[in-house]
């Protein structure tokens, strides 16, 4: 399966430095969380470590339970196709995730393309790679909304508080697309293995030294 989601960006690969540190927010089942051979019960992040690293008009953030490698960590992963759009014209409306593109299982089709306006700019993903251990687990927003109240501004070099800080709260069904039918859309993942996800996160950008990978 391409995971274009954990692929994009990392810290170290960047010159314009990413936000390392401390933060506020949470990460929670409703319901138990299902991760195939490897989590069914409730599940709850407490996450302590926040991060972001913007790239021209895109905005990757990371949510996660200390500061180890993602490799070792659970966390939540969510990246911003347009941050200019939704500082402009979508703060404080929620937004559809949905996975984005390159997420597809092994033998299924593409998804139709969606006009541009009707595109979804938020993806998510939460990976469980402390409670799984070595398999590998990532479980993949493909429903739900977001909302921003504050997103900040992109700039590695920004001066304003307010346009550092990022806030927002979250709703949505995640799952594996492995579980998918051979031959579905990678989102065709029966209802019963999709589990819903709450939280939230609020943290100002602090320029740092560059960090390790993160999806």
């Amino acid at each position: 399966m391409s995971a274009r989601l954990l692929a994009l960006g990392t810290c170290a690969a960047l010159s314009l430095g990413c936000s390392l540190g401390q933060g506020d927010g949470d990460v929670y089942s409703v319901g138990g969380l299902h991760a195939t051979d490897c989590w069914d019960a409730a599940y709850s992040m407490r996450p302590d470590f926040f991060a972001a690293v913007p790239y021209r008009s895109t905005l990757q953030i990371r949510v996660q339970r200390g500061s180890d490698l993602q490799e070792v960590s659970d966390g939540l992963s969510v990246l911003i196709d347009d941050v200019d759009v939704i500082r402009a014209e979508k703060l404080d409306v929620d937004l559809s995730v949905a996975l984005p593109p390159g997420v597809e299982p092994p033998g299924s089709p593409p998804p139709e393309p969606k006009p541009q306006e009707l595109a979804p700019l938020v993806h998510m993903a939460l990976y469980l790679q402390r409670s799984c251990h070595n398999q590998n687990t990532v479980l993949y927003a493909v429903s739900g909304t977001i909302k921003f109240q504050a997103l900040f501004s992109g700039d590695p070099n920004e001066t304003d508080a307010a346009d550092k800080y990022t806030d927002a709260e979250f709703d949505v069904m995640v799952g594996d697309p492995r579980d998918a039918a051979l031959g579905d859309p990678a989102d065709a993942i029966p209802p019963e293995l999709l589990s819903r996800v709450r939280g939230y996160f609020r943290f100002y950008f602090e320029r740092g030294q560059p960090g390790q990978p993160f999806p």
